[in-house]
């Protein structure tokens, strides 16, 4: 059975500051760019037979940097449309909503065409992902490679696993990094989490 191969993008200005980034299209800064390159040598030694990735600039980069030239663009591998809270760090939300926790809170009402999403419809968008990709798993083709975002790939383990939505705080995940998703007696497992190597 093939494994599911979950890549963060590498960093960008806005990562690595805090600053929550869904619809905002920032490149990879320098060290993002030998983040996604340092991810080649890990990701080589694995037969990839899919690759799908967010249509975000700062995803494909990492993508083609990493060696997996021409993913399949998923609109749904977007990051969290974070709404009102585009651009500003956790620490800026607790100034006005102390206490606030994206996973189980979302996000402030946002601009036309980016309202922002609750924590479920990430989870409904994560389940289309990985009702997309089932057919995949269950063949020899090799492993599945999704390049995405951190918040909705850390929802995206909770629902294979069968968790709500909010369980994915329960994963943290890194610029540059890979998680694995696979199985133990047949059922959902993490085999790798947040790694910089496999």
């Amino acid at each position: 059975m093939s494994e599911l191969l979950l890549i963060r993008h590498g960093e960008t200005e806005w990562s690595r500051d805090g600053r929550h980034t869904s619809w905002t299209d920032l490149p990879l800064t320098a060290d993002g760019e030998e983040q996604a390159r340092a991810l080649r040598p890990v990701l080589s030694g694995r037969k990839i037979g899919h690759v799908y990735a967010s249509p975000m600039a700062r995803a494909l980069r990492t993508a083609e940097l990493a060696g997996l030239p021409s993913p399949q663009i998923l609109d749904d591998l977007r990051e969290w449309d974070y709404g009102g809270d585009e651009g500003i760090t956790t620490a800026e939300i607790h100034r006005s909503r102390p206490g606030w926790y994206l996973f189980t809170d979302g996000v402030a009402a946002g601009p036309a065409g980016h309202p922002g999403e609750t924590p479920e419809e990430v989870g409904a968008r994560a389940d289309r992902v990985l009702a997309r990709i089932a057919p995949h798993l269950d063949t020899e083709e090799g492993d599945v490679a999704l390049v995405a975002h951190a918040h909705f790939l850390r929802v995206l383990p909770a629902r294979r696993l069968g968790l709500p939505a909010a369980a994915g705080g329960l994963f943290t995940f890194g610029t540059g990094a890979v998680g694995v998703l696979g199985t133990e007696h047949d059922r959902p497992a993490v085999i790798a989490w947040n790694a910089r190597s496999l």
